[in-house]
């Protein structure tokens, strides 16, 4: 397990047994003809925590790669996309708890998993990248940027847009 200590002002943790999709921050890990999928660390922090999540596709219906199965209101809204194509199945305890996410994301926050006929292994390798792979992605967040999680960001844009605002007499 590999720790940052400064991400954004908070410690995360990112597991070097597993792939990655890096532009939707998930992570995934291979079992049996299945692919388990949930977000990262890093990609909750950058997001906020995860607030609700819904189900796009019902339990056991199937999705091509890129296919949208999940919507989740974090900070902001995201629609989580499937790497692979596969028979798609929820973890149904986030329907009661989906801070679970945020608690043990690399656990019992897991969000989907993927069952494939065959190909798993090659779907697995071909469709996410390593973990040092992943981690060098990192490097260009905003997380590695502004280490502190200083508000309002770290870019000269962010900083007046932020300070103009809490000028603002409303």
């Amino acid at each position: 397990m590999a720790v940052i200590e400064k991400f954004l002002g908070k410690t995360v943790e990112i597991p070097e047994d597993r792939h990655y999709a890096v532009k939707q921050n998930l992570w995934g890990r291979q079992a049996d003809q299945a692919i388990w999928f949930g977000l990262t660390q890093p990609g909750l922090v950058l997001l906020g925590g995860i607030k609700t999540i819904d189900w796009l596709l019902e339990d056991g219906q199937p999705a091509q790669p890129g296919d949208s199965v999940a919507f989740t209101i974090t900070g902001k809204i995201l629609y989580i996309d499937t790497p692979v194509g596969g028979n798609i199945f929820y973890n149904q305890r986030l329907r009661e708890n989906p801070a679970c996410v945020n608690e043990d994301p690399y656990g019992t926050g897991w969000l989907f998993r993927v069952e494939l006929k065959s190909g798993t292994d090659q779907a697995y390798h071909q469709s996410l990248v390593p973990f040092q792979q992943y981690l060098d992605s990192l490097h260009a967040s905003e997380g590695f940027k502004n280490p502190e999680g200083l508000k309002g960001g770290v870019s000269g844009v962010c900083k007046a847009v932020y300070y103009s605002i809490g000028q603002q007499k409303i």
